[in-house]
């Protein structure tokens, strides 16, 4: 992950406000059985906010619109337009569900984590806010609401607390302080650290850059920072190495995994593909399937249990449950953040 100089960054901002309107109209559109109007999109949708009486600001929300909806268009989504009755003067617009769908998809276990990925950065981007306000919206307009028409889009798995403040420190270049915990020691040690980037390797994300106190490059997991990353430095403060490969420098520094754990987990009858795909032992019983699973560290296995939600159970060993626990009040707590600056909007 690079961002270099203010032109990049302002690309950023750019594409993702437009990702976000893109993915907040999708979701408004599969959310309600009943043609929308331009009108009733742009009230209800961010990203679409302006003034229908000025002449101006209404013909450039009708420019972005049409641009949207090819796009949509040139992205296979089934885009719809037409009339709620026989007496509406103005067509709206929806996403026809039974060609939106997708059929069931089986995952390697690969595959279903770059799918793991793709919904945490989602659900960071403030994504699941705007989409819960949008249809909020909807709802105080009088407009059926369809609540099972987004669960597929709707992602349950958050990064980790650091992920936002290193990548913004190393998209500014700013010099940055945290408290690190290694698991051969009891207490954390402080860390300060001139962030290059922020990378995912085998499931989970990494922060690379010049150590200041060891004068020398490191790389971090974000899952053992401690409470919170302080800025400390000015934006401009360094300049990465040129071509640097940070995922390449993580790979080395975190070598081969070794999975000599294993965790018994209880799973519902036909429900986790995915896990039955990674287990190295399955047992039939009346109220579920036991899994076998081997892992490596209880982090890593608790981020990708609490995505099956109530499909699993941890059995043994209680570390890993300990994790998920840990994993499922972090969740907790970010949805409540969520709820209440949703509500203060």
């Amino acid at each position: 992950m690079h961002v270099v100089g203010a032109s990049a960054a302002s690309v950023y901002r750019v594409s993702r406000t437009r990702t976000e309107r893109l993915v907040n109209l999708v979701i408004c559109l599969l959310s309600t059985r009943r043609f929308l109007t331009a009108a009733q999109i742009a009230a209800t949708v961010p990203g679409y906010e302006h003034d229908p009486d000025d002449a101006r600001d209404h013909e450039a929300f009708q420019r972005k619109f049409e641009r949207d909806k090819a796009e949509l268009r040139e992205l296979g989504v089934p885009l719809e337009t037409g009339t709620a009755s026989a007496f509406d003067a103005e067509p709206g617009y929806r996403i026809a569900h039974r060609e939106y769908a997708l059929p069931d998809i089986l995952l390697e276990p690969d595959e279903a984590a770059a799918v793991g990925i793709a919904a945490r950065l989602w659900q960071h981007a403030g994504l699941a806010a705007a989409a819960s306000s949008g249809l909020a919206k909807l709802r105080a307009a009088g407009v059926d609401v369809d609540p099972q028409a987004t669960l597929g889009l709707e992602p349950m798995v958050t990064v980790d607390p650091a992920f936002a403040p290193l990548t913004a420190a190393a998209r500014d270049r700013r010099e940055v302080g945290f408290d690190y915990r290694v698991p051969d020691r009891d207490a954390p040690s402080r860390r300060r650290l001139q962030p290059w980037g922020v990378v995912c390797w085998r499931g989970r994300w990494y922060v690379v850059g010049h150590d200041q106190d060891r004068e020398a490059t490191r790389c971090f997991r974000l899952s053992r920072v401690v409470g919170a990353v302080r800025v400390t430095g000015a934006p401009g403060a360094y300049e990465p190495p040129a071509n640097v490969d940070l995922i390449s420098h993580v790979a080395r520094w975190s070598g081969p995994v070794e999975r000599t754990g294993r965790a018994t987990i209880l799973a519902a009858s036909g429900r986790a593909a995915g896990l039955r795909r990674w287990a190295v032992e399955v047992t039939t019983g009346p109220d579920g399937d036991r899994l076998v699973l081997p892992y490596a560290d209880p982090d890593g296995l608790a981020g990708h249990l609490v995505g099956y939600g109530p499909d699993v159970r941890v059995l043994d060993p209680p570390e890993v449950r300990e994790a998920v626990i840990q994993r499922l009040k972090e969740i907790a707590v970010r949805h409540d953040e969520l709820t209440v600056s949703g509500g203060a909007r």
